[in-house]
């Protein structure tokens, strides 16, 4: 009986349709920070004006990531920067000039546009009032300053063109030095929790906050002139698509970004209708604004958090309880088994992820995206060590004497796990198969940080634009999720196996 259930679960989760996805011919990207996103909608509006189907893959999680993505045709465009090119993608590379970067990326199949018409550089900020009161006005002034707490964007902090090459130029050596979220550390900024951050020079809240950009007296930071990446393949296929998209080019100043970013990020406007409203008034493009309701986008952000747990979850089940079975008839082989999923249980889930791109990506799957492989083989390997563990647990701990009893009927191994092992191990194996889909769903929410959709898109996107409603938007449908998976275990444990009467 309790092996019906858990078939009849196994069904419903394999029932579970996957996402419909409409075919699209041109998919553009944006990164993790709002800037980024406003030019993916522009560049999605384009696209879309000149007849063409079109996606946008939003915020998906850092340079190299998208960049990659482009290269291997997983998207066709999507917006970069000249200084990041220059001294990121290809700082270990004879790439210094604009000419000699255009052959570099021809080299790949891939095409950069002209300038969109502004300089996005970084640079470092401090309140205005902590400058003043500290007397520092340009970078050089922060030499020596031990007291002060430096917050520093994550990737910031690893990239070539930001924190060890500054470091390095200015000889600046903090004691407190902490990497954050971008956007995070505009709170902390705020608060008064660090006293230093990095910018990019057309955030909204440089002014919104009163902060004060330190002078690049050594002029350590390149020019980070906006551009078009896209594919040559797309450019022969779409032309029209391109020439839509090559309409960008030196048509938006610093004044207008920034205008763009401050609507989104302090008057609360989304996005895309920015995107669509900078189209229709300054290059007379009029496209759709699809716009969705509260409910309408949870209920769409539901599929995709379902999505990712069916297709890692259900692998996970058949791989999990044979491994079971195995390291309970194998002890020797079963400590090895249990250790290795183990040890993945305790690598850090962003770490996995970081971990399964190059993976995805060597295995030629879509790494990026509305279901992502890199999220599904992260998930799916996190759902191991729960089962394993339970189905070895419940196997070896059944009543020696029942063991005996069917051995001295001589009956057949494959019968005795079939018929009598395993339906007393069911309890147990049920137990971890709850354990993995509770923690499966909590995971799934950092899916997000690989454009993989569900309700980890929300909460990014809340704590990128400081909105607290977008965050619940995300994070309660998630609690309540999870509530609902162990209630209907709990269901399924007390119908299919009630209490033995004493």
């Amino acid at each position: 009986m309790i092996w019906r259930g858990m078939l009849f679960v196994g069904l419903l989760l394999a029932a579970m349709v996957p996402l419909p996805r409409p075919a699209v011919e041109f998919r553009v990207a944006s990164k993790k920070f709002t800037e980024s996103v406003i030019l993916g909608e522009m560049l999605r509006g384009l696209v879309q004006s000149s007849g063409v189907s079109v996606q946008h893959v939003r915020e998906v999680g850092g340079t190299r990531l998208v960049f990659e993505a482009l290269r291997n045709g997983e998207i066709d465009a999507y917006p970069e920067y000249t200084g990041t090119l220059l001294r990121e993608l290809f700082a270990d590379q004879p790439v210094q000039t604009v000419e000699a970067l255009r052959q570099r990326l021809a080299a790949e199949g891939i095409v950069m546009s002209e300038p969109l018409g502004f300089n996005n550089t970084y640079a470092l900020g401090m309140l205005r009032g902590r400058a003043a009161q500290a007397g520092i006005e340009t970078i050089s002034d922060l030499q020596g300053r031990t007291g002060l707490a430096w917050g520093l964007t994550n990737e910031f902090v690893e990239r070539a063109d930001g924190w060890p090459g500054l470091r390095t130029a200015y000889g600046l050596d903090p004691v407190d030095v902490r990497g954050l979220d971008h956007d995070l550390a505009y709170r902390q900024l705020q608060l008064g929790l660090i006293d230093v951050m990095d910018v990019y020079t057309t955030d909204a809240r440089i002014d919104a906050l009163e902060i004060a950009v330190l002078e690049d007296d050594r002029r350590f930071f390149p020019r980070y002139d906006a551009v078009v990446l896209y594919r040559a393949e797309g450019a022969a296929r779409l032309p029209q698509a391109i020439a839509a998209l090559e309409r960008l080019e030196g048509a938006i100043s610093a004044r207008d970004m920034m205008a763009c970013n401050r609507a989104v990020e302090l008057d609360g406007a989304s996005e895309t209708a920015v995107a669509v409203r900078f189209l229709e008034e300054v290059l007379g493009v009029t496209t759709s604004l699809d716009e969705r309701s509260r409910a309408a986008r949870i209920g769409r952000r539901t599929v995709e958090h379902l999505e990712l747990v069916r297709r890692s979850l259900l692998p996970a089940i058949l791989l999990a309880i044979p491994l079971g079975i195995v390291a309970a008839r194998r002890p020797w082989l079963g400590r090895s088994i249990l250790a290795a999923t183990g040890i993945v249980q305790t690598i850090p889930a962003l770490a996995l992820l970081v971990l399964m791109m190059p993976l995805a990506a060597w295995l030629r799957l879509d790494s990026i995206g509305a279901g992502s492989a890199t999220a599904i083989m992260a998930l799916f390997l996190y759902s191991l060590l729960p089962i394993v563990r339970n189905t070895c647990s419940g196997l070896t701990q059944i009543d020696p004497a029942l063991r005996e009893a069917a051995a001295v009927l001589n009956l057949p191994a494959w019968f005795r796990l079939g018929k009598i092992e395993l339906p007393l191990a069911a309890p147990s194996i049920l137990a971890g198969i709850k354990t993995a889909a509770v923690l499966n769903v909590g995971f799934a929410t950092l899916g997000a940080l690989v454009a993989a959709g569900g309700y980890g898109q929300p909460i990014l996107s809340g704590i990128r634009l400081a909105d607290t409603g977008l965050i619940l938007e995300g994070a309660i449908p998630a609690a309540l999720l999870a509530l609902l998976v162990q209630g209907l275990f709990d269901l399924v444990e007390r119908v299919l196996a009630p209490p033995t009467p004493a």
